[in-house]
């Protein structure tokens, strides 16, 4: 049997996810974008997302998962509303660990009960350590 490699999934609706996707490339890790609109899926393509998967986020017969094996997931806070319909949708699709990335001082428990194994708070926009946080 062939082992197909897990992709990582990133919404990244900020300057600091679309740095994160950037290093991923660089590094030719399989990643993937998910998105909930055309014009951001055309902005993730524009830095070099080969593969994103559209969503509509207020209707759940939308959330297919993906034709390809989804690994780790990490979440670019711009909207808690947002970030949290994602982490929904993500944590159907993996088993692998789903981290959030947000400035803010989001309630961390709500992330938690809705999945989320990582928290991260960062004013940051190089996010660089993420990658060698990765599951292999």
């Amino acid at each position: 049997m062939v082992h197909q490699r897990e992709w990582i999934l990133v919404s990244a609706p900020n300057k600091a996810g679309e740095l994160f996707i950037s290093q991923l490339l660089a590094r030719q890790i399989p990643c993937a974008a998910i998105v909930n609109n055309r014009v951001e899926q055309e902005r993730v393509t524009r830095i070099g997302v080969k593969i994103s998967h559209l969503v509509d986020t207020k209707n759940e017969v939308t959330w297919i998962m993906p034709e390809f094996p989804v690994g780790q997931v990490f979440l670019f806070e711009n909207s808690v509303t947002l970030c949290c319909r994602y982490l929904q949708i993500c944590s159907k699709w993996t088993t692998k660990p789903i981290t959030i990335i947000t400035h803010s001082s989001s309630p961390r428990l709500m992330y938690r009960n809705l999945g989320a194994r990582n928290i991260i708070h960062t004013s940051s926009q190089d996010v660089s350590f993420l990658i060698a946080s990765m599951d292999d």
